[in-house]
């Protein structure tokens, strides 16, 4: 019989469902160990907060995360709250032998972000970072056809991240729902938000980048605030940004995310072109990874599309049978599952706070080149 994991969960926004969701199903479809419990919901607003409870099957609900964290009955703490609340919920919950688990990105800044790594480390506890898509399992299969040497050796790695969602002047900033457009909850704009996703999966599947040079751009420079109806506020983070890197191992990569795409609602690709092959993979294609194998014989050379469903492929063996597709939800069912397949096995889970402080270090390496124009050497790259 599979032992009981006590989780605490914070925050029931988009992120609390996504998590709540995982926490329901994954012991329906992977064998385990340990199964978590829903034990207890943690957010500021008691009545909605009840409701949410109630609709997803948390037995017991708090509004403040210290009391959570004291709770003897609570194994496990799952950060799904704003930015700005991850380091100091993260410190305490590792101090008083909590696990953590934490959205991305993982920090506010990498000072910040350093804290949390040590802190988890000091206390020996279980720690990861939620970044989902390495769990997409055609991301997953890029990731083993990379590791089998398929594409030689990398020259180039692009990556685009687009929406659209931000564009008119009348969407407000700041508050309980757009505290995405304020800098001082969220650390950035689309750099933190949306090119961290596509920065973890560059470096897990092309490896360290060694530096970048950016550019960034508000395109709306004041905005209502959502709190304060009426009152106009400066925008404080990045609508957009672009920038070049240099990888470790010599290849080149560009890196585009935007909230300003028209059309584009989660548009988050990424192409790698090797001496042997390239691969191309579209989130809002999810099942289908492209690949170019250039062993080929020459009267069959192209490019072909890889319909990631069968139980040979990274997770699917878990799912349907072979054509039926799966979907985002699921990533991150696929991804709890594989943190409490690590708790069994003891191995240490990819990405934890350590490895989400190396996409942190990058992303501040962005901002600050964005602010000085200059190329920007990522520590220890």
């Amino acid at each position: 019989m599979a032992k009981p994991l006590n989780i605490g969960l914070i925050g029931y926004g988009f992120m609390g469902r996504t998590h709540s969701n995982a926490y329901r199903k994954v012991n329906q479809f992977f064998d385990l160990e340990y199964h978590p419990v829903m034990k207890a919901i943690c957010a500021r607003s008691e009545e909605t907060l009840q409701a949410f409870a109630e609709r997803w099957g948390w037995e017991s609900c708090e509004t403040d995360w210290h009391k959570l964290i004291e709770r003897d009955d609570i194994d496990a703490i799952d950060i799904a709250s704003p930015n700005n609340t991850h380091h100091d919920i993260a410190v305490a919950a590792a101090q008083a032998g909590k696990m953590v688990l934490c959205e991305k990105p993982l920090a506010i800044n990498a000072a910040e972000g350093l804290e949390m790594a040590e802190a988890v480390e000091q206390a020996g506890v279980a720690n990861m970072v939620w970044f989902n898509y390495r769990r997409v399992p055609a991301i997953a299969l890029a990731k083993q056809l990379v590791t089998e040497g398929r594409l030689g050796k990398v020259f180039h790695y692009r990556a685009e991240y687009l929406q659209d969602w931000t564009i008119s002047p009348k969407v407000p900033q700041g508050g309980a729902t757009l505290w995405r457009l304020d800098a001082e909850v969220a650390g950035s704009g689309v750099t933190g938000d949306l090119l961290a996703h596509s920065i973890d999966t560059a470096m897990w599947l092309n490896g360290p980048i060694h530096s970048v040079t950016a550019m960034t751009e508000t395109f709306i420079k004041e905005r209502e605030l959502q709190d304060e109806p009426g009152k106009i506020g400066p925008v404080s983070i990045d609508d957009a940004c672009a920038f070049l890197v240099r990888f470790e191992n010599g290849a080149m990569g560009t890196f585009e995310s935007t909230r300003y795409a028209r059309g584009r609602k989660n548009y988050n690709t990424f192409e790698i072109n090797g001496e042997g092959g390239s691969l191309c993979f579209d989130l809002e294609d999810a099942h289908r990874l492209e690949y170019f194998d250039n062993c080929d014989d020459d009267h069959v050379h192209g490019w072909r599309s890889i319909l990631v469903t069968d139980f040979e492929h990274p997770y699917m063996d878990k799912w349907w049978v072979p054509g039926c597709v799966i979907g985002y939800e699921h990533t991150f069912i696929n991804a709890l599952a594989d943190f409490l397949d690590s708790l069994a096995s003891g191995e240490t889970l990819q990405p934890d706070f350590r490895c989400a402080l190396d996409t942190q270090i990058v992303c501040d390496a962005v901002l600050e080149s964005a602010k000085s124009g200059q190329w920007i050497e990522i520590a220890g790259g």
